[in-house]
């Protein structure tokens, strides 16, 4: 099952990256017909794009060390500050 019904915006990253997963399976397998292989393709690439943008904004989420003047840590601060 590649949750091709599923709206991307509602999916985890966990369940998009085991559609993907689901989804390459089946086209390495080479018994999918071609249209449903181009069908797959691009669900696919939804999927990736999907899981690309999760991981951006976790690590946007992640916080940066800010360095003092001898290069150790003084502090942290949000990644994602304005």
């Amino acid at each position: 099952m590649t949750n091709e019904g599923t709206d991307l915006a509602q999916m985890s990253f966990e369940q998009a990256l085991k559609s993907l997963e689901e989804i390459v399976r089946r086209l390495e397998s080479g018994d999918v017909p071609l249209e449903e292989s181009i069908d797959l393709y691009e669900r696919g690439e939804q999927l990736r794009k999907h899981c690309q943008a999760r991981l951006d904004a976790a690590q946007a989420r992640i916080e940066k060390i800010v360095a003092g003047p001898d290069g150790k840590a003084v502090a942290t601060e949000p990644f994602d500050v304005d």
